[in-house]
């Protein structure tokens, strides 16, 4: 059996080497994985407080846009029936609705979530790893 010497000038076998080293890998697994879930929080954090907010701008624009909305059918009233002047408006909303989802589902199917930290530590431990069979 091969024998390392150690620091204090013993001798290490290579059962011992091999069981510290997967003991070292395991630690390494257990710290990314928590550096992930870390990460993962900050991020949906700082999301959630962003959709948050955009909820909120969302409901006075609704707003806004409910009155100039109802200008609009009671300007085109002047020169419309007053029932096609709401019809008028109301498919305006809808080609716009319709843009808005199609434009907000391709920008969902492009989104990639990345774990920019993990990903490099990650490589790093692969790059000691390979080493430690050296």
């Amino acid at each position: 059996m091969t024998q390392t010497p150690t620091p204090d000038g013993g001798q290490r076998s290579l059962g011992e080497i091999v069981g510290d080293i997967t003991q070292d890998l395991t630690t390494l697994v257990r710290q990314e994985l928590d550096l992930a879930k870390t990460e993962m929080k900050q991020e949906a954090g700082r999301a959630g407080k962003g959709a948050g907010l955009l909820g909120g701008a969302g409901v006075a624009g609704s707003y806004l846009l409910l009155f100039l909305s109802a200008a609009a059918m009671f300007g085109l009233d002047a020169v419309l029936p007053l029932w096609l002047a709401a019809l008028v408006v109301a498919l305006v909303w809808g080609v716009a609705a319709g843009a808005l989802a199609l434009t907000g589902k391709k920008a969902l199917q492009q989104s990639n979530p990345q774990l920019p930290t993990t990903q490099r530590t990650l490589k790093e431990d692969a790059s000691w790893a390979r080493a430690q069979k050296s």
